[in-house]
Parts: C-alpha cells; sequence; structure tokens
C-alpha cells in the first residue's frame, strides 16, 4: 500500500518518456532538414562569433542575467512554501509575506530605473 504512492509517478515518469520520445520522433521525420549558413553558425549573446574574443559586451547582458537569476530563486523559495503554507504558523506566512515585498519593491526599482527596457 505505501508504495502506490510512487507507483502512480512511475506511470508518470513512463508516460512522459513515451511522449518526449514521440515528438523527438516525429520531429525528426516531418521536419525539414536543410542546413544552411544561419542554422549552422554559433550564436552568443547577439554578437558574431567570428570578432574579437576580448571585445566589450553591453552591461545589459549581465544585468538581464542578474534580474533572471534573482526571479529564478524567488520561485524556488516560493513553491516550497505553497507547499506547507497550511501547516506554517503564522510566524512563516508573514516572513514569507515579508520577502516578497522586499522583491517586489526591488522590481519596481529597477523598472523605474529602466533596467528592464531593451533599446
Amino acid at each position: 500500500m505505501f508504495f502506490f504512492n510512487y507507483f502512480t509517478i512511475l506511470i508518470f515518469l513512463f508516460v512522459v518518456s513515451f511522449i518526449s520520445f514521440l515528438v523527438f520522433t516525429l520531429s525528426y521525420f516531418l521536419a525539414l532538414q536543410k542546413a544552411d549558413q544561419e542554422k549552422i553558425s554559433a550564436y552568443e549573446c547577439g554578437f558574431n562569433p567570428f570578432d574579437d574574443a576580448r571585445m566589450v559586451f553591453d552591461i545589459r547582458f549581465y544585468l538581464i542575467a542578474i534580474l533572471f537569476l534573482i526571479f529564478d530563486l524567488e520561485i524556488s523559495f516560493l513553491f516550497p512554501w505553497a507547499i506547507v503554507l497550511g501547516s506554517l504558523p503564522l510566524h512563516g506566512f508573514w516572513a514569507m509575506l515579508i520577502f516578497l515585498i522586499i522583491l517586489t519593491i526591488g522590481f519596481i526599482y529597477e523598472w523605474c530605473k529602466g533596467a528592464l527596457e531593451w533599446e
């Protein structure tokens, strides 16, 4: 009886594996396989990869990466908190609410400074 919960997860993994294999196989046979210069060229950070390796990168690349990491970490804290929210004391709710308020203030600050705009 205990392993029944794990059995449903195993069935889910089999179904997901089958569907992903099926989609991959169908896309290989149904898609056009024409390689042109644009498809086979290396792509990195929006710059031509054949320039000098010591070229200066725009600071916006780093800023967007840092913002992505910050808000990605916020989501990684939200999922476990949402799962145990019913069993948390009131302190746990208010601690996460303060955390979200601080992140929202940071997001509004970045938005007002124009860090999210790409010219």
